[in-house]
């Protein structure tokens, strides 16, 4: 088989080394790809927003199943191009994917439905906003309503970084046309939980729960980043919230999205909080969640391309999906500055025992050497018997890595661990 996987970060390596676990697939193309995955696909030079090169490449290659991992081909309709010449995919046509393109969608959604959520308010005309922000109860949430790179959202601590943040949105288009609509919403407390979910668009198929850890400092300090490391499975999410979670949330927003005519198709993650109301939703996104792939797909036991095909074919109710007993660690390694400036270019050291352990997101082959090329540099993952044992296995993985400008929080876990001794 010839597969096809659309995207170049960490979350595409990590799906791309779990498919070559099958036997039956020849080659995986990844488009583009970066330095570190070309060591275990072809990296192929489109952009992963292109969509007419995309299909143009699947349709000569004769690819025979595609992966489209990120958000913006999802939601800009890659799967219905694809489709469109009979190739399958994993993932949610634009119908489906826009619950992680429309904060608005997805909120009036889980309102219509009763989808334990926030309360919230939506606005279109800045003045209105900055009006409702004179009275609004503080902190609270500012989200710009489409996708910005995970970097839509502002906690406001005080009303007037609220106003800002409505200001920078929906006046200084700061986020583009995704400001357009804002959502201005509760602000929630309690732990939360990241689940990622396999849905053929009936059934559901919940994956092991994993923490994140946002924040670029140790301490959860420090500004909001793409992720810094993540562990699995997250000791609160217990037994008895998954089945609440299930009855709750899960399958009541498949049924909602059924409802609507958007049957989605793939893998939908749910943001969670575990609030002293019980668990409500903060966000849904309509993909595998980068970095908490990192650590789910390393514990899947399950073929992972048999599962993707029965969620493109609907046969996920009789397709076993199941995970290993145990836990694991990511941490990611990024440059130094991170999420804000920082430098590239600075060759890598990954010792070839490590690099199996090592899912590659921001770098580039420059003269036969691997060089930093992002922010996020790489992700570090090791699986074990006891939460402990996987952190400092990462840990003891991470400083065998080097490049200059190298920067890691050293406290993945932590939280995770006091958890448990609780």
């Amino acid at each position: 088989m010839k597969i096809m996987v659309v995207g170049g970060g960490g979350r595409e390596h990590a799906i791309i080394k779990k498919l070559k676990e099958n036997p039956k697939i020849e080659v995986i193309y990844a488009l583009p790809g970066n330095g570190g995955i070309a060591a275990d696909a072809v990296c192929v030079p489109i952009g992963a927003k292109d969509i007419p090169a995309i299909v143009e490449f699947a349709v000569q290659q004769h690819i025979d199943y595609a992966v489209v991992a990120p958000d913006d081909p999802l939601v800009l309709g890659c799967v219905d191009a694809l489709n469109e010449k009979g190739i399958a995919c994993f993932g949610p046509n634009a119908d489906a994917a826009i619950i992680e393109g429309s904060k608005v969608f997805s909120k009036n959604l889980m309102k219509k439905y009763g989808i334990p959520t926030a309360r919230y308010e939506v606005f279109d005309q800045m003045q209105a906003a900055l009006e409702y922000l004179d009275s609004a109860p503080i902190p609270t949430v500012v989200k710009a309503d489409g996708l910005a790179l995970g970097k839509g959202v502002i906690i406001a601590q005080t009303r007037q970084e609220a106003k800002n943040a409505v200001v920078a949105m929906m006046q200084d288009k700061q986020f583009g046309k995704s400001g357009e609509q804002i959502v201005i919403e509760e602000f929630l407390t309690g732990p939360e939980v990241s689940v990622l979910a396999f849905t053929d668009g009936k059934t559901l198929k919940p994956m092991v729960s994993s923490m994140d850890h946002k924040r670029a400092l140790d301490g959860d300090q420090g500004l909001n980043t793409g992720g810094m490391g993540t562990v699995a499975p997250n000791p609160y999410y217990t037994p008895a919230i998954a089945r609440q979670c299930m009855q709750e949330i899960f399958l009541p927003t498949i049924r909602a999205m059924e409802a609507e005519g958007r049957p989605f198709k793939g893998c939908l993650y749910f943001g969670l909080m575990l609030t002293p109301q019980g668990p409500k939703v903060i966000e849904y996104n309509c993909r595998f969640g980068d970095p908490e792939t990192q650590v789910v797909l390393p514990l899947l036991e399950s073929d992972l391309l048999t599962v993707m095909q029965a969620t493109t074919n609907g046969t996920l109710a009789q397709t076993p999906v199941s995970f290993r007993d145990a836990n694991a660690c990511c941490v990611i390694m990024a440059s130094g500055g991170y999420p804000s400036h920082y430098e590239k270019g600075f060759p890598m050291h990954i010792p070839q025992a490590v690099f199996q352990n090592v899912y590659v997101a921001g770098a580039c082959v420059k003269d036969g050497a691997l060089v930093t090329a992002g922010g996020r540099v790489l992700g570090v993952t090791a699986v074990a018997d006891s939460l402990q044992e996987a952190v400092q296995s990462a840990y003891d993985m991470v400083e065998q890595i080097t490049f200059e400008n190298a920067f890691y929080r050293r406290d993945i876990g932590a939280k995770a661990l006091a958890a448990k001794e609780v």
